[in-house]
């Protein structure tokens, strides 16, 4: 059960401070809400009391989650690039899927879409949903990556990239550029 003061992680929006449990009438009920502050936006939400565990609210990942989360930005994509559908209903497909994965709440699905985004801009100039999914899902790492590590977030950004790093020098030397790669 979480108590006040507990960082909590809420799928798809990052980490939260449980700042209180407050009760509201609803619908002639009373219902019980955690009320989260978001640490890395300004942000407030309820969440029902009821409800916590079917949104995936969970605590920060134990180190062992967090090392083996980084370890999969090491590994090669789930699928072929080869036999990724790039046209926009293939991302649309691919976007569905990610969001689902997101919604999960797992650190390691989230570094997974994480590294497939990145090998994908290996491909192709990534399309403005890719960018901004790579962005937020950068965000959602970091997050909690600072959280459970108590660093800076330029410290975590380092960890979360530097697997890549070898990808700009490859593409860099290579007599043809597929796409451009994310900064990394």
């Amino acid at each position: 059960m979480f108590q006040i003061n507990d960082k909590v992680i809420y799928p798809g929006h990052g980490v939260a401070n449980i700042e209180s449990v407050t009760e509201k009438n609803v619908a002639g009920t009373t219902v019980k809400f955690l009320k989260l502050s978001f640490l890395f936006k300004d942000m407030t939400i309820l969440v029902p009391l009821y409800n916590e565990t079917l949104i995936g609210l969970r605590y920060p990942s134990s180190s062992d989650v967090l090392k083996e989360a980084l370890d999969e930005l090491c590994k090669k994509p789930d699928k072929k690039l080869e036999s990724i559908d790039f046209t926009p209903s293939g991302w649309n497909r691919r976007n569905k899927e990610y969001q689902m994965r997101i919604l999960s709440g797992k650190l390691i699905e989230i570094a997974k879409i994480y590294r497939d985004l990145m090998y994908i801009s290996l491909q192709k100039d990534l399309s403005f949903g890719e960018r901004t999914l790579l962005q937020n899902i950068e965000d959602l790492l970091a997050q909690e990556l600072q959280v459970v590590k108590n660093t800076t977030r330029e410290s975590v950004i380092e960890d979360i990239r530097s697997p890549f790093k070898h990808i700009t020098e490859i593409t860099q030397m290579s007599l043809f550029t597929p796409g451009k790669v994310a900064q990394v």
